[in-house]
């Protein structure tokens, strides 16, 4: 039993694409004789993992694989031409390095020669100098010799000029030939790898062969990109795919897979965590320490990890198939693969939270009509005027809402001011502290707009988690009152503002604290 030098093509033909690595199919039909045969298939990419490669046949009669295995072997580098039969770019490159060498010498020469005559010039007015201090008087003798050395030192630095912009003219053809050469003759030693199958067949026929292995360096990130048309959306979801394996990917049927096989399946270890009691001081007893803090606003999902670079999947493995075949080189850029694609009604609000950003922004809700989970990446926002910028889709399960923010109006202006009062009634030494806070809001559109437009306006206030301190709203002294105030202290506006109108908002609310509250 031998091994056939040349090998049998193996394709890839199907890639599940993981957060950090590929799962590659390759499939191919064999027509074998009855018996052991040993193939060798490939290439394969170099960097396919030994211990995840597995083999499968597929024939109308038994076909077993009686083993497989990666051999990976280094190409050696080009023999160099000898120098009786060089290549015309190599006689090229060499006799433009002669013609390099021979300028130089040239120049040196001709650089010389200016000075010797530089030289000669000084003594000629020198001794002009001297003769004329003497009384002597040659003019004639003196003009025609200043006029030949001149002739000379003009003919000589054109001379010069001319042959050093030939030799930086050569100097870049130079390079240029020397790169050619080096990408043409000189090639790297590459790893290449091979796949030895051994296989037993009963009967001759066509055997069906499905190989499959684990492969690094590829991976993918969802993005997105969503038009918005007047009331509509156009929601478009694509694949960011990178990938240097080794090998390209051409026209195979991809899977995204957001599995994570390399984490570990094991449990975390349960620690001892110890309660102690102990009872409190009399100064303890007396005074209550509070403090203000921020605290994001809780939502379902799993918490956001700064900095991660991984993909946000809700706690559960999704998969997402493109519809179509797709071809990714193995450069290591990013190449776009289109997923899916829908269109929704959209209706938008202005919102602002000036104690955040003075920005009103356009906010558009929709719900996701895509057949499957919109997972958290980059969002290209396109409308009327082209494109507006870039933002953040969340995680989003299939039929829930979708919240995005197509950039800030320029045609409107917030203004916020707050102040603070504090007053200790003498009876009660109660603290009272009273916040007021003013929003001046302006719009300023263009003549030929008429419509009315509604700006929803956020406002804060503290949330007591201890009795001691109370929180009240004074519906009465704000103006005008808030449409709505939520569990989390969240009060809200809904601002109509013609072209060129203004409003002011205020809002005021009282802090109330005992007389052994500290820390306010």
């Amino acid at each position: 039993m031998s091994t056939d030098p040349k090998p049998i093509a193996l394709p890839v033909t199907a890639v599940t694409c993981l957060e950090d690595r590929a799962h590659v199919e390759r499939a191919v039909v064999l027509d074998l004789e009855a018996g052991v045969h040993r193939l060798r298939l490939g290439p394969v990419s170099a960097l396919a993992v030994d211990r995840t490669l597995h083999a499968e046949l597929t024939a109308d009669h038994p076909a077993t694989v009686l083993d497989v295995r990666i051999v990976r072997s280094w190409t050696p580098r080009a023999p160099l031409p000898s120098t009786d039969d060089d290549s015309a770019l190599r006689r090229r490159v060499q006799a433009l390095e002669e013609e390099q060498s021979a300028l130089g010498q040239r120049c040196d020469r001709l650089q010389a020669r200016l000075d010797l005559l530089g030289r000669l010039a000084a003594d000629l007015l020198r001794e002009i100098g001297e003769g004329a201090g003497a009384g002597e008087a040659e003019r004639p003798r003196w003009t025609r010799e200043l006029d030949r050395v001149d002739d000379e030192r003009d003919g000589y630095g054109e001379q010069l000029r001319a042959a050093q912009a030939r030799l930086a003219a050569l100097s870049v053809e130079l390079g240029e030939a020397q790169r050619a050469m080096h990408l043409s003759q000189e090639e790297p030693a590459e790893l290449v790898g091979h796949v030895e199958l051994t296989v037993d067949v009963a009967a001759a026929g066509p055997v069906g062969l499905r190989l499959s292995h684990l492969t690094p360096c590829a991976l993918w990130r969802p993005a997105y990109r969503a038009v918005l048309e007047g009331d509509s959306v156009t929601l478009e979801t694509d694949a960011m795919v990178w990938q240097r394996t080794g090998e390209d990917w051409s026209d195979v049927r991809l899977t995204l897979s957001t599995a994570r096989s390399a984490l570990a399946t094991d449990p975390p270890r349960l620690g001892e965590d110890r309660l102690t009691l102990k009872d409190r001081s009399a100064a303890e007893r007396r005074t209550v320490d509070v403090e203000l803090r921020e605290e994001e606003i809780g939502a379902l999902g799993p918490a956001r990890v700064l900095g991660l670079p991984g993909v946000d999947d809700g706690g559960e493995a999704r998969v997402l198939s493109s519809p179509a075949p797709v071809s990714v080189p193995g450069d290591g850029r990013a190449h776009r693969v289109p997923l899916s694609a829908f269109s929704t009604a959209a209706p938008s609000e202005y919102a602002c939270s000036p104690e955040l950003s003075p920005l009103v922004t356009q906010v558009v809700r929709f719900d996701n009509l895509s057949g499957h989970a919109l997972l958290a990446g980059p969002v290209d926002l396109v409308r009327g005027s082209g494109f507006s910028g870039r933002g953040t889709l969340d995680f989003t399960a299939p039929g829930a809402a979708v919240e995005l923010a197509f950039g800030s109006c320029d045609d409107y202006r917030v203004i916020r001011h707050a102040e603070e009062s504090r007053e200790v009634a003498r009876v009660t030494q109660r603290t009272v502290v009273t916040r007021t806070v003013q929003l001046h809001l302006s719009r300023f559109s263009a003549p030929e707009a008429h419509d009315e437009r509604v700006v929803l306006l956020r406002e804060r206030v503290p949330v007591s988690e201890v009795s001691a301190v109370e929180i009240r709203l004074d519906k009465d002294a704000c103006s005008p009152a808030p449409d709505a105030v939520d569990a989390e202290g969240i009060v809200r506006w809904d601002v109509t503002l013609p072209p060129g109108g203004r409003r002011t908002v205020t809002l005021v609310y009282e802090l109330s604290a005992s007389a052994k509250v500290t820390g306010l």
